[in-house]
């Protein structure tokens, strides 16, 4: 008995310091990159959509294994109120596959509306197996479109086994004026559900909220003023960046146009007034060091393993 007690000691000491560094892992596993954006940003757009089916578990899991910083994705709203991802409000003829094993024409792909679909009747659509005509080296697998919350929660469970900080989430609300209330709701609701789950997932340190429709942008600064922003701008909008950033009235933590736009001068406005310039979408890895070295902060690919070379 003498000698027994002092082994079990030991082995009770051992296991209590072994803990204790196995807490301290994990409290490290789930820090943000940076609470205020000091890197570069490399983003995975829906994932990794070059490599898998866009903006699905898999393609979040798998860009996971490469150096991104943050997972890029889209989000609608169902029919039962479920905010799910997907980058259209309907299912898209070049990724969807019915449950009757056909494919959807681009003429009829907007009656299939998922705001009009229970979440339920969404997993019905395959999105993973049809061929993609744009993204050749795309893995196909059966998969279907998932809640955010679950996305939430598979990340988190992902991140158990790897010693690398949490990623940001940079989530696009899929609203437009024009269809309010037919393919999603007006911007105050969209933004209420989006919260929610934000919320109830403890999110709000790692998402910033980006949008082409500043509605809903500004109603998140007026009712969640925390959140990052980011603003969406395409070639085609011709106005200055000075009148876009009057037309929004408020100052955004990112400024997000279509890379074509990038210019020094731009970097240099946006920089002037402490918005991070995060440009989309490089496919090109010359392309990619070229933004870089001219002072963006950050790069959105549909193939993040490009940040490995």
């Amino acid at each position: 008995m003498k000698n027994i007690l002092p082994i079990t000691l030991f082995f009770f000491l051992l296991s209590c310091l072994s803990s204790k560094k196995n807490t301290s892992m994990s409290k490290e596993a789930v820090k943000s990159p940076s609470g205020d954006f000091g890197f570069f940003d490399k983003q995975g757009h829906r994932g990794c959509r070059g490599l898998m089916p866009e903006n699905t578990i898999p393609a979040m899991i798998n860009a996971l294994g490469m150096p991104i910083t943050t997972l890029e994705m889209d989000v609608v709203i169902t029919k039962d109120k479920k905010v799910i991802l997907s980058h259209e409000p309907f299912f898209n003829h070049e990724i969807t596959t019915t449950a009757n094993g056909s494919f959807i024409n681009e003429e009829e792909e907007k009656d299939f509306n998922i705001y009009k679909m229970t979440f339920a009747e969404t997993k019905k659509f395959d999105v993973g197996l049809r061929p993609h005509p744009r993204f050749p080296q795309q893995q196909k697998i059966a998969v279907t479109k998932p809640l955010l919350s679950e996305v939430f929660v598979a990340i988190k469970e992902a991140m158990m086994t790897r010693r690398r900080p949490m990623p940001l989430y940079n989530i696009e609300t899929k609203t437009m004026p024009a269809t309010d209330n037919i393919y999603h709701p007006a911007p105050a609701e969209f933004i209420k559900l989006l919260m929610k789950v934000i919320k109830d997932n403890g999110m709000e340190e790692f998402v910033v909220i980006q949008s082409f429709d500043f509605r809903t942008l500004q109603y998140l600064n007026k009712n969640h003023p925390t959140i990052k922003t980011a603003m969406l701008v395409e070639g085609t909008n011709k106005n200055s960046f000075k009148k876009q950033l009057k037309d929004i009235g408020f100052t955004p933590t990112i400024y997000s146009p279509e890379h074509i736009l990038v210019t020094q001068n731009l970097i240099e406005e946006c920089h002037q007034q402490n918005i991070k310039i995060i440009p989309w979408t490089v496919n090109d890895k010359k392309e990619i060091d070229r933004l870089k070295a001219l002072g963006v902060d950050g790069i959105i690919t549909d193939y993040p393993n490009l940040f490995n070379e």
